[in-house]
């Protein structure tokens, strides 16, 4: 045997010891504290729905990306008419569905009409409300008419509650969503998960991840024990009480970022005694907002004092309009008739940030009188009661729409504010395009709805994602909802 022969054989040998060269992962299992009571983005109001199908399962004409910036999604181009009023797009060709139908401009009618129908259930349906027609030019190309100029018409079409469906399988999407995204619905197993995986026809780039799963975890404990033993890859908005576990973990990297999410003790305006202004004055007073963000997000939130995001450019702090006072909240009560304070309840969704700051809320009301009984409630059970039966007397909730001042000019949302003068701030904000206009507008919106005390104002939610350190391309930041699973990949 020649030392050559023997050099091979030692090198072979080392290579048979050491094993065969290990794959990239192409998979992903993201921890999620919420299921979604549907699949279809355009018949309900709750966040976790986006989490899991916004930009995977269902896209839209447009797309919002990470920075909150608008980019061609199934249309690849647009034009605007000069009054404001006409929006034509060209759509993308070779798109299908992932049932195999072909995708045109007859589905682009289809959505929107379904979205504008008297009987549609779509959440967000009053933004839409510009649309007059949407008429199909050819099969790719359609266009819009709008009533009046709308300066978030393009952004809003970008939203998960106007992605495009379509006729053949609108119907069932809440249980089994066809859409046209990189990813395609494999299975829900209830109160489990929620399985996706990569759709090879996919008429875009193709994403790095072949599959994913959303697994539902809404215990913080159980969380952190899915994440350190590998059961869970990642989760896009931990519990800030337990980020220490990973800070300083090599194994993960923790993103803090900002969200749309104004956090609110949400008052019924329709019942008493909150219909009297003093009396939410009172409350406004009552909040130490300092300590509801140490107590409940850990330091982790943002100070807001009317409902708008901070990291906006439209944003005017407000946060001194009802500085902490006991005292002034003491004064204002007895004002109202209430010397002795009164009773309410405080109905609290199954999340964290709520469950803790109702604690820390019920103990700031009970020193100027108000004694809150605290009541928690799973997620169907909130948005029955509270958000579509509006049987409630107080609530803590963040909402995470982005630019959804506009709710306050719907005497029929949840909370009930009923001001002729907000809403008539709202329409002229709506046709208004020029931004030093739109600036003005906004806050004075925003001013109005501070000193009215519609809602306690808290805080901004903060988006705490903890993610395996070989994962990239998470968002950090979350101008709208969901988890988009296009840019995430696996590095060496």
């Amino acid at each position: 045997m020649t030392a050559r022969n023997t050099l091979a054989l030692t090198v072979a040998g080392l290579l048979l010891m050491a094993g065969p060269a290990l794959a990239q992962p192409t998979e992903i299992r993201i921890g999620v504290a919420l299921e979604p009571p549907t699949l279809d983005p355009t018949a309900g109001a709750a966040e976790a729905i986006d989490v899991v199908v916004y930009q995977n399962v269902f896209e839209g004409l447009v797309r919002i990306d990470q920075t909150g910036a608008v980019q061609p999604g199934l249309a690849k181009s647009w034009t605007i008419s000069e009054d404001g009023l006409t929006y034509r797009f060209a759509l993308n060709e070779g798109v299908t569905f992932h049932d195999g139908t072909a995708f045109d401009a007859e589905d682009v009618k289809f959505s929107f009409d379904r979205l504008l129908a008297e009987d549609s259930v779509n959440a967000q349906k009053a933004l839409y409300a510009p649309i007059s027609a949407v008429t199909v030019i050819d099969p790719m190309t359609v266009e819009f008419t709008l009533s009046r100029p709308d300066g978030l018409f393009l952004f809003n079409l970008g939203r998960g509650d106007a992605v495009i469906v379509a006729p053949e399988s609108a119907a069932n999407n809440g249980a089994e969503p066809i859409g046209t995204g990189p990813f395609a619905f494999i299975q829900w197993d209830r109160g489990s998960r929620v399985v996706l995986e990569q759709y090879g026809p996919y008429w875009g780039e193709a994403p790095a991840l072949t599959r994913a799963s959303f697994v539902f975890i809404s215990d913080t404990a159980t969380l952190t024990n899915a994440l350190l033993a590998g059961d869970v890859d990642g989760t896009n908005n931990f519990a800030a009480e337990a980020l220490a576990v990973f800070e300083n973990n090599p194994q993960f990297k923790v993103l803090v970022g900002s969200t749309e999410g104004e956090t609110i003790l949400s008052t019924n305006n329709r019942k008493e005694p909150f219909t009297d202004l003093k009396v939410r004055q009172a409350m406004a007073h009552a909040l130490d907002r300092q300590e509801i963000i140490e107590g409940a997000t850990y330091g982790y939130g943002v100070p807001i004092g009317t409902h708008f995001a901070p990291h906006h450019p439209y944003y005017l702090d407000l946060t001194d309009t009802y500085p902490h006072d006991v005292e002034a909240a003491k004064t204002l009560l007895a004002e109202a008739g209430y010397t002795d304070g009164f009773s309410a309840t405080l109905k609290l969704p199954p999340v964290a940030y709520a469950r803790l700051s109702g604690q820390i809320i019920a103990s700031q009301f009970a020193e100027v009188g108000i004694e809150l009984e605290l009541i928690n409630m799973e997620w169907a059970q909130w948005l029955e009661d509270v958000f579509a039966n509006k049987d409630f007397d107080l609530t803590i909730i963040s909402h995470v729409e982005p630019f959804d001042i506009g709710i306050y000019a719907n005497p029929d949302y949840y909370f009930g504010y009923d001001n002729a003068q907000v809403q008539a701030l709202n329409e002229t904000l709506n046709a208004t395009t020029d931004e030093a206009d739109r600036l003005a507008l906004a806050q004075e919106i925003q001013t109005i709805i501070a000193r009215d005390a519609v809602n306690g104002y808290l805080f901004e939610l903060a988006q705490t994602g903890v993610w395996n350190a070989k994962l990239d391309g998470m968002w950090q930041n979350a101008p709208v909802e969901g988890v988009v699973l296009r840019d995430i990949y696996w590095v060496e």
